[in-house]
């Protein structure tokens, strides 16, 4: 599995507050500044898999956003077509990519 999820987002995610650097996304290249209490890695690894498990929730959408026509376009068909014409050409999308 891929994990879009960087460790910076997961610590944040535990602490908006952190003051912390990580380099090559390395668990063993954590560096907390201006005295941020280290989190563990059990910690940080649950709270990335928890934002993963969000993202992965959430393909639908982004599935759909590289299916819908030009916001430009997609005027210019209820314009031209009527909002009934344009909302059946965007069902077909969300049928194809259907919220899970």
């Amino acid at each position: 599995m891929t994990n879009n999820v960087s460790i910076l987002e997961a610590i944040l995610k535990i602490n908006p507050d952190a003051k912390v650097s990580v380099n090559a996304e390395d668990f063993e290249q954590i560096t907390w500044h201006d005295n941020t209490t280290p989190i563990l890695k059990t910690e940080i690894e649950t709270a990335r898999e928890e934002l993963q498990n969000q993202y992965n929730l959430k393909q639908y959408q982004r599935d759909r956003v590289k299916e819908y026509p030009p916001m430009a376009d997609q005027l210019d068909d209820i314009f031209h077509n009527g909002i009934d014409s344009w909302k059946a050409n965007i069902q077909i999308i969300k049928d194809k990519y259907p919220k899970e």
